[in-house]
């Protein structure tokens, strides 16, 4: 457990804090999630490493600075309510909630869904939801969320979101015409104008649903 305390220092003194990251929240966040828990047992070793991981089912657990990046870009407070789709191994869930916002989460694979929900359960984090569904769809009975965060990447912006986006609001996502090569594309809502602007090119896996990449 010490070494793993001293992976996830480490992580943040060199692949976050010599990049870019500066929010303390989104720091300390990353410094109490333990990351290894959300990788497969087999690969906790590497769970600190600069790449990402696979976590099966052809998905991955973003690398370190990509979910620091992607928190860091929301500007994240403690009370905001935050809607993620793309669950995952609930590694950006989990980093969100520590920095005290309730997290509203979309996994589409039931598989993921169950494994995430038991272990942010067994670690006691009670301020996400989540829920079974097309994440392109958005989860409009909870809605309007301060932010939004996809950790996928499609085609466009899937309009669902954009409407279920408060305003004053922020939506960033992952968009590009090739699969696995996109730009992280943030999306303001302010005075009922949206405006757009891209924060460089990432790679993600497919955004699948009725709004994203047929499955």
């Amino acid at each position: 457990m010490l070494d793993m305390k001293r992976n996830r220092e480490r992580m943040v003194k060199q692949q976050l804090e010599t990049r870019g990251i500066t929010d303390l929240a989104v720091l300390a966040a990353m410094r109490s999630v333990p990351r290894h828990l959300f990788v497969q047992e087999a690969l906790r070793a590497q769970a600190y490493e600069d790449h990402p991981l696979p976590i099966g089912h052809g998905q991955t657990i973003s690398q370190p600075f990509i979910v620091a990046l992607m928190s860091q870009i929301i500007e994240p407070q403690a009370g905001l309510r935050v809607l993620e789709i793309g669950t995952g191994s609930g590694y950006q869930a989990a980093v969100l909630a520590e920095m005290g916002m309730d997290v509203y989460t979309v996994e589409r694979i039931r598989e993921l869904h169950a494994a995430a929900r038991d272990l942010l359960r067994t670690l006691k984090y009670r301020k996400v939801r989540l829920k079974l569904d097309d994440g392109t769809l958005g989860w409009p009975e909870a809605a309007p969320y301060d932010r939004i965060l996809v950790t996928a990447g499609g085609p466009e912006v899937p309009l669902p979101l954009i409407e279920q986006l408060a305003d004053p609001g922020i939506l960033v996502i992952p968009v590009g015409a090739s699969k696995r090569m996109q730009e992280l594309v943030v999306v303001r809502k302010q005075g009922g104008r949206v405006v757009r602007e891209s924060k460089g090119g990432v790679a993600f896996v497919d955004l699948v649903g009725t709004h994203g990449w047929r499955g």
